[in-house]
């Protein structure tokens, strides 16, 4: 009896909580009215396999005199100076359980590594307009290091470090850089970290050097030489050590004829092959919002995906592809913009489209600094990208289900197996300010979901229902919107309750709304709608 007056409750509450939010999205038209579309999965087999912790965050070396177009916006953000003692920054990263930490950027090349064995002078970077890269060169002292790994245990992170990559080399008048890797002060620092027992999860060869680079270049075969004295170091340190950390290069632009290069001659000392997207231009751009609202501009950076997956494709590499950096707009991002909500419908698309293409880890510049920091450079309070990530690591499984979308030119569909649980995940995304859509799921493109016992009986071998109330007539959903309507607010709200952290510093609870499985999943005007099917498994997902 208990059990069956549970039932009812929740039927009540499942039932309640739905028509008040779908209620509350349908009111969101604006005038516009709504539209039907169809959202297509195959589901026979995936088409890209994600790591497990996909999501990534960097922690850049910029100083607070880091300026771009008169606005100096890193602070203390450098993982010199942030402040580590913080308990939102803890809980932030703890979060993830594990979020991956790439710490470089354009001044990796630059440091200097305090090691005991190291005889030139620890000095912090200092601004020099007669400096390549603006910056004097700087240094890594060891008890920073110390503090830095004592704060990636508490946090359960794991480690990407960009070495510095131009030591030894002569940089020439025409830009090009010649010579060898002088390998001697990043041979001691992985040395150090060692016999501090520190755990590094990879080691990156220097910082947009490749193809036509940023500052100065190395050529492919020069790169090919040095990420073997890499694997050397590497396995002479951690010899007896397993599993070993994985060697990264070479964090710059795509350029193919250089990664082909690279890639078809680094076959047994490369494990990942890193790339950086700056796809929307300066963060000066005036159409930055424009750019980020046009789907034909938002497909535009596919082809860089699909490239590079044809090239590991065809080589004899196992390398897999991540991107290492990806900022969107270049020279820090742009108030309101890159750290607003309108950001996340470039920066989930991202996230999908590159997992589409077999990308294994994705990493967003920056976990904190800038303008596109995931979290608040003063406050370090999550910016709403922030909890577009966490929702993604939460829900998005590793498996890549194809998926087209039947409707509106402007909405973005994406589908993942279910994360740690069963059935899929459902990524919808509206570009459109004035019209709500109502989408269907079909599968194998001619199945569309409705509830159980109006499925189609030739189609059962590919689809199983699980019992349980709850997920046999309900899913659960997740929306996004913006605070106000406004696209450039720092609020974000899930199922229409803004995300903000308690006085304790803690990230709140992403609790979905449940809807009837035979109602299509609604996505109002500018919001995106992540939507867990529970009751539903595909063959490309058991």
């Amino acid at each position: 009896m208990g059990s069956h007056f549970w039932q009812m409750g929740l039927c009540f509450w499942v039932c309640f909580s739905a028509f008040s939010f779908i209620h509350s999205v349908n009111s969101q038209g604006f005038g516009g009215g709504s539209i039907e579309g169809t959202v297509h999965v195959s589901g026979k087999d995936a088409i890209g396999k994600i790591d497990d912790d996909f999501i990534c965050a960097t922690l850049d070396w910029w100083p607070p005199e880091k300026c771009d177009y008169g606005t100096c916006s890193w602070g203390r953000a450098s993982f010199l100076n942030l402040n580590l003692s913080s308990s939102i920054l803890l809980n932030a990263v703890k979060a993830f359980s594990p979020l991956k930490l790439r710490l470089g950027g354009t001044l990796q090349d630059k440091v200097i590594y305090a090691t005991p064995d190291n005889k030139q002078r620890c000095v912090p970077f200092q601004k020099s307009t007669t400096e390549m890269f603006g910056f004097t060169p700087g240094c890594l002292p060891m008890n920073r290091w110390d503090e830095l790994n004592s704060f990636f245990q508490k946090s359960g992170a794991k480690i990407i470090f960009g070495l510095n990559a131009l030591t030894g080399r002569t940089i020439h008048s025409n830009g090009t850089a010649t010579g060898a890797w002088d390998y001697k002060n990043s041979e001691s620092f992985i040395r150090y970290s060692v016999k501090k027992n520190y755990t590094v999860h990879g080691w990156e060869l220097g910082n947009e050097l490749c193809g036509h680079g940023i500052g100065t270049t190395i050529g492919a075969s020069q790169y090919v030489s040095d990420t073997a004295s890499l694997q050397k170091i590497i396995h002479d340190i951690y010899k007896g050590v397993e599993p070993k950390p994985l060697i990264l290069s070479p964090g710059g632009f795509f350029d193919a004829k250089w990664f082909k290069d690279y890639t078809d001659k680094t076959t047994t000392s490369l494990d990942v092959v890193t790339h950086h997207i700056y796809n929307l231009g300066p963060g000066v751009d005036q159409h930055l919002i424009e750019k980020i609202l046009d789907p034909s501009y938002l497909d535009g950076i596919a082809s860089t995906f699909s490239d590079l997956r044809n090239i590991l494709k065809s080589s004899a590499t196992s390398a897999a592809a991540w991107v290492g950096e990806a900022g969107g707009a270049y020279n820090s991002g742009r108030h309101l913009v890159s750290n607003s909500f309108v950001f996340s419908f470039w920066y989930l698309d991202q996230l999908a489209m590159s997992a589409a293409y077999d990308t294994k880890t994705y990493c967003r510049q920056t976990l904190i600094g800038g303008n596109y920091g995931l979290l608040n450079t003063t406050t370090y309070e999550p910016n709403p990208d922030y909890y577009s990530a966490l929702l993604w690591h939460r829900l998005m499984g590793r498996n890549v289900l194809a998926t087209s979308f039947s409707g509106p030119k402007k909405i973005r569909a994406y589908a993942h197996c279910a994360k740690q649980s069963k059935g899929i995940t459902v990524l919808l995304i509206n570009l459109q300010n004035t019209t709500t859509v109502e989408a269907r799921v079909a599968f194998n493109n001619s199945w569309t979901l409705r509830h159980k016992h109006k499925s189609h009986k030739s189609h059962r071998a590919h689809l199983k229902f699980h019992q349980g109330l709850r997920s046999e007539t309900v899913r659960e959903e997740y929306h996004l919107t913006a605070k106000d309507g406004n696209l450039q607010s720092q609020t974000m709200l899930l199922n229409g309750n803004a995300l903000t952290l308690n006085s304790s510093g803690i990230i709140p609870n992403l609790d979905p709304v449940y809807v009837n499985s035979s109602e299509p999943i609604l996505v109002g005007p500018s919001s995106i709608v992540f939507a867990h099917i529970p009751y539903v498994v595909l063959p490309a997902c058991r």
